[in-house]
């Protein structure tokens, strides 16, 4: 019997389900407009006008079963079921105008314990291949009996929303229903929109079973000696989970359960900006036949790409599926972390390289989630920007901050895993004045955290955030683990210090009324305000 969509209301004839990457290559150069293939072999591919996400057309329908656990606001923005069905329709009237579909039938979720089935219906060869490569494919005979799906994504993101039905707010909707167990977009080509919907809701899901989501990368020593590694953009989290001496379980998005970690994605989506051989070998040579490029500038003649060029989007991506790497873990889980790495680039210059963590003090530096951005050199400004993001991915976050933070200080507690904080950005004043700590030095600290390096190192207690601070670490002079030792201007320290202990206090007021008061306590203290 044919495959079909007609319980979707979908009469479209032509279906391309779980198809040979050769067959998407061949529609998506043939039919779709700015599809080409670059000297590597990587299907170059173009997303229209979003070549980002857009999180403020992201909405939730409101329904009784889950609207008590969600936290509503300005990232959990809230949709009426009447609503969500107008822009359903809309998207299923467009997907039934094409000539043909394509579906993606595939797990979110390495363990078979945990994971969920998911149908991607789309319009475009991309889209197809980009979920091919990002989620979990079925083997045959596990497709065989795939059977009905447990959360379908409904692609219509080739049609616009109706700006003028009640709550949209643009040309671009994105609704999770979880009642319907269904994900609708409109108005909006940039596949990370499909990978970021199936991870908002697994990381709905997965706290009702005591499973931590977490937006972070993970690897493992041949021993067993797992890390995760949290950061925002700049930090390094790629780089440094991409480690030679340990396998990588995944870049992305993970779930701590009651028997270890598992990786939700089957693929890498990594930044292609400013690629090289040098800085990032394992992605570079992931770049071949099966890899999507999005975005890019290439030359037409030659179809090198220029990863330097951000004429189209500073957010230009790989995707490719995870064993493109060379040095994995498959299938992609393991053991309980032993290590759980706040990575930050602090700007400011104030936060040490690496400090060890309380269960409280972790949780608390988790729902910060922070991170200093170097501001743009218009008129001059050089002051850094202070970037919070809770839980280290908060537009992706459905739950109250707290709830994953105490499931994170439960399973480091139960499990015996240490917390770091590890600052990459500058020391020796802030930017303008410091310079970046040198990756090498990072590194060391790192191989020292999986090395129990640490373990019997002489510590200072920091007077204003608590964390111990090691006071000596193989490979990095002594005097730059301490940030006061390395600045000219001891008063300036001071001060800048004293702004960055203000701007996570403030940051953490909106937190606060739902937040477990020991967490709250294990804040940094100012030594103006107490």
């Amino acid at each position: 019997m044919a495959f079909n969509l007609s319980s979707l209301g979908i009469d479209v004839a032509t279906i391309h389900r779980n198809t040979s990457v050769a067959k998407l290559y061949e529609i998506g150069l043939r039919d779709e407009k700015g599809t080409a293939i670059s000297d590597t072999g990587a299907l170059l591919v173009y997303s229209g006008e979003k070549t980002g996400r857009s999180p403020k057309d992201k909405r939730i329908v409101r329904q009784p079963d889950s609207e008590k656990n969600i936290n509503w606001g300005s990232v959990n923005i809230a949709l009426d079921e009447h609503v969500y069905d107008i822009n359903r329709e809309r998207a299923i009237d467009f997907l039934n105008t094409r000539e043909r579909l394509f579906v993606v039938d595939a797990y979110a979720g390495w363990d078979p314990q945990y994971r969920i089935k998911v149908r991607i219906v789309c319009t475009r060869a991309y889209h197809a291949l980009f979920m091919q490569n990002m989620l979990i494919m079925p083997t045959d005979e596990e497709l065989l009996s795939f059977g009905e799906p447990d959360y379908v994504v409904l692609n219509g993101g080739g049609f616009p929303a109706n700006r003028h039905t009640s709550e949209m707010t643009s040309k671009t909707s994105v609704d999770l229903n979880l009642g319907r167990k269904e994900f609708v977009i409109l108005g909006t080509e940039y596949a990370g929109e499909m990978k970021k919907g199936i991870f908002s809701v697994m990381n709905y899901l997965m706290p009702l079973e005591d499973v931590l989501p977490m937006h972070c990368s993970a690897n493992v020593s041949d021993e067993g000696d797992v890390s995760v590694l949290f950061g925002l953009s700049g930090t390094g989290k790629t780089t440094l989970s991409a480690d030679p001496k340990r396998k990588l379980i995944g870049d992305d998005e993970h779930c701590w359960t009651n028997e270890g970690v598992f990786n939700i994605e089957g693929g890498c989506y990594a930044k292609a900006i400013d690629l090289s051989e040098e800085k990032e070998p394992d992605i570079f040579h992931a770049i071949r036949f099966g890899t999507v490029l999005e975005n890019v500038v290439y030359d037409q003649e030659t179809h090198k790409v220029d990863y330097t060029d951000t004429s189209i989007t500073e957010n230009t991506r790989a995707s490719y599926p995870i064993q493109y790497i060379e040095n994995v873990q498959m299938p992609c889980m393991a053991g309980h972390p032993n290590h759980v790495i706040f990575l930050t680039a602090d700007a400011f210059g104030v936060l040490p390289p690496v400090s060890k963590l309380t269960p409280d003090q972790a949780s608390y530096h988790f729902i910060s989630g922070y991170t200093a951005k170097v501001a743009g050199t218009e008129m001059g400004v050089t002051e850094p920007q202070a970037t919070f993001s809770a839980c280290f991915g908060a537009a992706f976050m459905v739950w109250h901050p707290n709830r994953y933070a105490e499931l994170l200080a439960e399973k480091l507690s139960k499990h015996g895993a240490q917390a770091w904080l590890v600052n990459t950005g500058w020391t020796g004043g802030a930017f303008g004045v410091g310079s970046r700590i040198k990756l090498k030095y990072t590194r060391a600290i790192i191989d020292a955290i999986h090395s129990g390096a640490f373990d019997d190192v002489e510590t200072v207690i920091d007077p204003d955030f608590g964390f111990e601070i090691p006071t000596t670490c193989p490979g990095v002079p002594s005097e730059l683990l301490i940030p006061a030792n390395t600045w000219a201007d001891k008063a300036a320290y001071e001060v800048t210090k004293q702004k960055l202990v203000g701007l996570f206090a403030k940051n953490f007021t909106k937190f606060e009324a739902g937040t477990n008061s020991r967490i709250v306590e294990a804040g940094p203290r100012s030594k103006v305000n107490g």
